[in-house]
């Protein structure tokens, strides 16, 4: 394929070395706007970003209107944007890493920057694939992408996500649409020999978390025999493994109830016995309290309470609220599971924070297992936002 022209994108002085180490993002206040001004472009428009003695830096797709105003999609000159075998290409390379991993075709099949498709998650349910674009320039390219799902992976059908809050900064509208083929609600999936219909259409993100499953797995060894809370639970995907690696009594704790029947309904489907509540997990897990409700093992996996760095100090209250409600349930000698997808949220900060809620309780607390996200979920090295999620398994006992 010929090259195209692209326009330039000029830096400023000094200001390709964050690129050249191997970042993704060129920020609004780094581009020399008197050279190559962001008004001269279109959201989704491609542009060569060059350096400001013109040195080639790679291919990008841009956002005038956005803070982060280009990602990096090529850095090879002859691998331009507009090249249906780009997106191929990449999927390709995606896929022989979660075929290495994986035995059953159930994963984050595309991570956005860390498989080399900025603004784009693709997860796979088996046949089913569910999409999600959070950029204006993966939104432009969206015929492409479903051309290369066809082509890489064939599946039966594919669904468009595209209601992610994260959509509202690029000015996207928010919709849910059928790529091909047909989703009918729900698709099955399996994890640790448990089934789960999940909710693709109307459920949270994509409608799982792949993110948790190592860490899920990680626990299933503490479980046999144990009393176990599972709060945030939503489908019942930490409850459920540990019913089915022999936890003698799974409690489940969600604020839909929608999210409830289908943990039921999951339960009853795989033979196990799971209690549901529903409520709000603090005011539950302060009415378990007050009725003397101990168990063995608490997880407590909730929804991203830091999203902006101005939502840090409440945040972080809310971390270490939520973890002393829940180290007051665990019986002496049990396990607190203590997990953030708060990317501002630090390592330190909630080991800070289930610390706090031990000496509170005159407890001792041992981190012997810590998690992150699953290899689906590749870090890129130079992109520290890619690596967001935290797990911290916990023994606590007496002081």
């Amino acid at each position: 394929m010929k090259s195209p022209q692209f326009p330039a994108l000029q830096l400023k002085r000094n200001e390709e070395r964050r690129l050249l180490a191997g970042h993704q993002w060129v920020f609004s206040n780094e581009v020399d706007t008197a050279k190559t001004p962001l008004t001269a472009f279109k959201a989704g428009d491609f542009c060569r970003v060059i350096s400001d003695r013109d040195k080639f830096l790679g291919f990008a797709y841009v956002n005038p209107h956005a803070l982060i105003s280009a990602r990096i999609l090529s850095r090879d000159p002859n691998h331009v944007p507009g090249d249906p075998s780009l997106i191929a290409q990449r999927l390709q390379t995606a896929l022989a890493l979660r075929e290495r991993i994986y035995a059953q075709p159930f994963y984050r099949l595309i991570y956005g920057e860390s498989d080399q498709l900025p603004g784009l998650v693709l997860d796979r349910f088996g046949d089913v694939i569910v999409g999600q674009i959070g950029t204006a320039g993966m939104e432009a390219m969206k015929d492409d992408i479903v051309a290369a799902v066809k082509q890489v992976i064939n599946p039966k059908a594919m669904l468009w996500k595209n209601d992610s809050g994260a959509r509202d900064m690029e000015a996207l509208p928010s919709y849910v649409e059928t790529a091909f083929g047909e989703v009918n609600g729900t698709v099955a999936i399996k994890e640790s020999d448990v089934t789960f219909e999940v909710p693709v259409l109307d459920g949270q993100k994509t409608g799982w978390f792949y993110d948790q499953a190592s860490n899920r797995r990680a626990l299933l060894k503490y479980v046999k025999g144990k009393t176990v809370l599972d709060v945030f639970s939503y489908l019942g995907a930490w409850g459920l493994t540990a019913a089915k690696a022999g936890a003698s009594e799974v409690t489940c704790v969600d604020s839909s109830a929608k999210a409830l029947e289908l943990i039921a309904s999951a339960a009853q489907a795989n033979g196990l016995a799971v209690n549901t509540t529903k409520g709000d997990a603090f005011d539950v897990l302060t009415a378990l309290h007050e009725q003397g409700r101990k168990f063995d093992v608490v997880i407590i996996d909730p929804p991203a309470f830091i999203k902006r760095k101005k939502d840090i100090p409440k945040g972080e209250a809310a971390y270490k609220r939520l973890n002393q409600l829940a180290m007051q349930l665990v019986q002496r000698d049990g396990l607190l599971v203590s997990c953030s997808c708060s990317y501002h949220l630090e390592s330190a900060a909630l080991v800070d924070a289930i610390q706090r809620a031990a000496r509170h309780l005159n407890r001792f607390a041992q981190i012997i297992e810590v998690g992150g996200q699953a290899p689906d979920h590749p870090i890129h090295p130079a992109i520290a936002e890619t690596q967001y999620l935290k797990a911290f398994m916990m023994r606590v006992v007496a002081d």
